[in-house]
């Protein structure tokens, strides 16, 4: 997996991070630099944590499985990006409150990173570096992230349908696409 395809998962799999990102940033009355940093933090580092763990499972199981993993790949990603599709038609904030307690920031990282464990066991069967991979995935969802709480603090949710649409396309088209080549026709 080159670069460019890593980030273009990697701002895919953001994309659930960056709509409860501007739910939280919409539920917010005042933005701080410090309050943009702790859902960023929250939500990269569980974007990178997930696929880590992700692949360390899938690992044990790629020996007995290495001649299915294509599809694997193309069908965890594509149930992934088809939830996120429909997530987006319903168009509804998952999360009204402002709140940034441990408890809520936890239970929202790990709901907007499951679909990064189901990458991650793919990765195990990709020729990816996965501790780049994860580092790269971390950075780009605090990134966006950060970025989420400024737009839904700004826009409110004018975005965020928009943003998990094209989050689930990509996903799809990245599991087509590794299917594709696994079968020789890309």
């Amino acid at each position: 997996m080159g670069l460019l395809e890593l980030f273009i998962l990697a701002v895919g799999l953001s994309m659930d991070a960056f709509a409860v990102s501007v739910c939280k940033g919409l539920a917010m009355p005042k933005i701080t630099f410090r309050r943009t940093v702790i859902v960023g933090a929250w939500f990269g580092g569980f974007q990178a944590l997930m696929p880590a763990v992700g692949y360390l499972l899938g690992i044990q199981f790629r020996d007995k499985i290495t001649a299915v993993d294509h599809w694997i790949a193309f069908i965890l990603l594509g149930v992934i990006g088809a939830n996120m599709i429909k997530e987006a038609l319903s168009g509804d904030c998952d999360d009204e409150s402002g709140s940034l307690d441990v408890r809520t920031m936890f239970l929202l990282a790990v709901a907007t990173s499951i679909d990064a464990l189901a990458v991650g066991i793919t990765f195990a069967f990709l020729n990816v570096h996965i501790i780049a991979a994860v580092l790269f995935i971390g950075v780009t969802t605090f990134v966006i992230s950060a970025f989420g709480v400024r737009i839904g603090n700004i826009f409110g949710t004018k975005y965020k349908s928009k943003a998990e649409l094209a989050g689930g396309i990509i996903l799809i088209l990245l599991g087509l696409k590794i299917l594709l080549e696994h079968l020789g026709i890309l």
